[in-house]
């Protein structure tokens, strides 16, 4: 018998959506009237696809010929297709007597000649035999399973379907569900003015669509989810609304009630891009880097990585925006979504358990909302911070490291009236465990702002920095993550400028794991 109908693993691979797919997927969502994601539609064109294989198969092989059966009595001339040959097909060529003492009816011999000319003997008109009752396998009678090829394959083919959705304008998305465009409910301005007036008393809080529906006069008797998903694409078409539901929600908020720095970024977050070589960094360089979880790092991550809790060290522009970095590794940590490029979602303090309404700002990479709970802990910049994964999708929690205020001497940043600034071992009043590398005690953020605002040279700035830090150090050495952290003091740089310059600048000289000092510095010998 042949063996079970199966697909090759390159036909999944190779496979491109036709328009008959998406038909076929049309007719499941005007049949169910219920949007769905191009991910729940995988496993409906999975079995589509296997199915329409399938009869393909089977009309293959029914085009073929007959099956061959002893029973059945043959002619020259007649095409057959052997089953227990793997469905191999052959001419009859000759028909004789069969002579056996043992068989008493009697019996045919016929000649069959094969696609490859090779010519074998078979028996035909025989009652009795085993062939004769076993029932024939068809392409349909397999073991195949759709879990495992969306297991395999889901990912590749979600993205194809995605495409071609797309393409299709038969059908609309909203938060990665799709809908046919001719099942949608018109949605009035009048409607979605009162929408807007239930939104602007919701004071900036985000609602669903299922609690926005009460106030829109939609007719009795409308499907529930159809509605909603009609509120929802006339609302994703209105400038004055903004979707901001984690991934499998929906939820929408007034742009105009957003925070400001939800809407643009703050300006101690702003990065003018510093030219610089990659290839520079050292792969010590690179490991730090990979620590400091900086969200303007792009590169140098591992996307395979397990991660259920994150140690964040505070730069100085991260508590003075009061945010928090959305880098390739804490990325993981935080709600995404299908398509909003800001989520709201819940920040719930790992200690006193406070819930702290919060945004990721996706694109640009920082969680706004924590400028009131750095300040009732007291962090600077070096405080320790740790995220980890909350109970439900929507929450995440943070925790400060937090200790009983002590007194302790740590580096301070002194600014002068001339918009310099020099650094001080001071004792100060330290209420977290910190990074000893990168704590910086700030005794005046708004005394930082002259300094931010004359827009030094990078290169001076750097020189400037690493000269003011080497004093400290009777060596005169600076450590690579020193300096990162004090130049984020006065511009946000990422930690790849910086580093490429200690090593490819000649008046940086590396002295050995990552400690560097000024070669030949006239400036500061003055």
């Amino acid at each position: 018998m042949i063996g079970a109908f199966t697909l090759p693993n390159e036909y999944w691979s190779n496979l491109q959506i036709t328009s008959q797919d998406v038909e076929n997927l049309h007719t499941i969502l005007f049949e169910r009237e219920t949007p769905l994601t191009a991910r729940d539609l995988v496993s409906e064109f999975i079995e589509s696809r296997i199915q329409q294989e399938r009869r393909a198969a089977e009309q293959k092989q029914e085009s073929a010929g007959k099956p061959y059966l002893p029973k059945e009595k043959y002619s020259v001339g007649d095409d057959l297709v052997f089953p227990a040959l793997g469905w191999q097909k052959g001419k009859v060529s000759a028909v004789r007597d069969g002579k056996n003492p043992t068989v008493v009816d009697g019996f045919d011999v016929i000649t069959v000649e094969f696609e490859d000319q090779v010519k074998r003997l078979f028996a035909a008109g025989l009652a009795s035999h085993f062939l004769n009752d076993e029932p024939l396998q068809k392409p349909g009678e397999d073991e195949m399973s759709a879990d495992s090829i969306l297991a395999e394959h889901g990912a590749k083919l979600q993205k194809k379907l995605e495409s071609a959705f797309v393409a299709d304008e038969g059908l609309v998305r909203i938060a990665g569900r799709w809908f046919p465009r001719s099942l949608l409910i018109d949605i009035s301005e009048g409607q979605l003015n009162l929408v807007e007036a239930v939104l602007d008393m919701a004071g900036g809080e985000p609602l669903p669509a299922s609690e926005l529906i009460k106030d829109t006069e939609i007719p009795v008797g409308a499907n529930p989810k159809l509605a909603e998903f009609s509120l929802n694409y006339a609302m994703q078409s209105d400038e004055r609304f903004d979707e901001v539901g984690p991934a499998g929600q929906v939820l929408w908020c007034l742009k105009r009630l957003e925070p400001d720095y939800v809407r643009e970024v703050p300006p101690w977050l702003r990065y003018a891009d510093i030219p610089h070589d990659r290839d520079d960094l050292t792969p010590e360089m690179l490991d730090l880097e990979a620590q400091l979880d900086d969200e303007l790092t792009t590169d140098n991550f591992d996307d395979d990585e397990e991660v259920s809790s994150v140690t964040i060290t505070l730069i100085y522009p991260h508590l003075r925006a009061g945010t928090l970095p959305v880098s390739k590794r804490t990325r993981k940590l935080f709600p995404t979504a299908y398509e909003a490029p800001r989520v709201r979602f819940t920040l719930v303090d790992g200690k006193t358990e406070q819930r702290i309404p919060a945004w990721v700002v996706l694109e640009q990479g920082y969680v706004f909302g924590l400028r009131e709970w750095y300040k009732a802990h007291q962090l600077i910049p070096g405080s320790l911070v740790e995220v980890r994964r909350g109970e439900n999708p929507d929450e995440v929690i943070v925790e400060a490291k937090t200790q009983r205020s002590s007194k302790d001497w740590v580096r301070t940043v002194m600014v002068g009236s001339d918009g310099g600034f020099v650094f001080a071992m001071l004792k100060q009043p330290i209420t977290a465990e910190f990074n000893d590398r990168m704590v910086v005690h700030v005794p005046d953020f708004k005394a930082l702002d002259p300094v931010w605002d004359k827009k030094r040279s990078f290169e001076d700035l750097l020189l400037m920095v690493m000269r003011e830090l080497s004093k400290s150090n009777p060596q005169g050495h600076v450590h690579a993550q020193e300096l990162y952290a004090a130049v984020n003091l006065v511009r946000r740089v990422p930690p790849a400028p910086i580093f490429a310059a200690l090593e490819s600048n000649p008046k940086f000289k590396h002295v050995g794991d990552l400690h560097f000092r000024l070669e030949n510095d006239e400036e500061g010998a003055k």
